[in-house]
């Protein structure tokens, strides 16, 4: 009964810290794409162009939070855990900005079916754009999630018991 306790236990545990793990991913994300959202808002408010998808930034954050998560299970830069910090923060950073472009054309073609102009319209839509706004968007995508990449990466480097969340967060008693 006692190594059931205890398998029930690791299983709480472990579904707690998936959960903050996933919620801290989604804040975070969502302060990302809430300020590109702003931004682009504020630059269209020039043009006299109104831009109202505040509810994306949520939507994409919860999504790809997951995706995250997803990530984390799946060996996606396993190969190069012993390397360098900088080549699997670089490598997840590129590959989650290339799932954040396909996630994007996904986005439009939904969209654009909820709308009621079909799901290729969206597509049609997407690819109407401009190259240079959906490079800067992506680029923009690209640059804000380094900074998360490499936090996870210090956090798996440093461990647990000496992760870098707890040396943001948690007071510390100096010697």
């Amino acid at each position: 009964m006692a190594s059931f306790d205890k398998k029930a236990g690791k299983w709480k545990e472990k579904i707690v810290h998936e959960m903050v793990e996933y919620w801290v991913n989604v804040v975070y994300l969502t302060l990302v794409f809430s300020a590109f959202t702003q931004y682009r808002r504020f630059l269209l408010a020039a043009y006299d162009i109104e831009y109202t998808d505040y509810g994306v930034a949520l939507i994409q954050a919860l999504i790809f939070a997951k995706i995250i998560a997803i990530g984390s299970v799946i060996p996606l830069a396993r190969a190069l855990e012993h390397k360098p910090l900088i080549f699997p923060t670089l490598y997840k950073t590129v590959v989650f900005s290339f799932l954040a472009g396909v996630f994007t054309v996904i986005e439009h073609a939904v969209k654009n079916l909820w709308n009621g102009r079909g799901f290729t319209g969206g597509f049609e839509h997407f690819f109407e754009k401009d190259f240079h706004e959906v490079l800067a968007g992506s680029l923009v995508i690209f640059v804000a999630v380094i900074p998360f990449f490499a936090f996870k990466e210090l956090g798996r480097v440093l461990g647990d018991k000496n992760s870098i969340a707890a040396l943001f967060f948690l007071r510390r008693t100096d010697q």
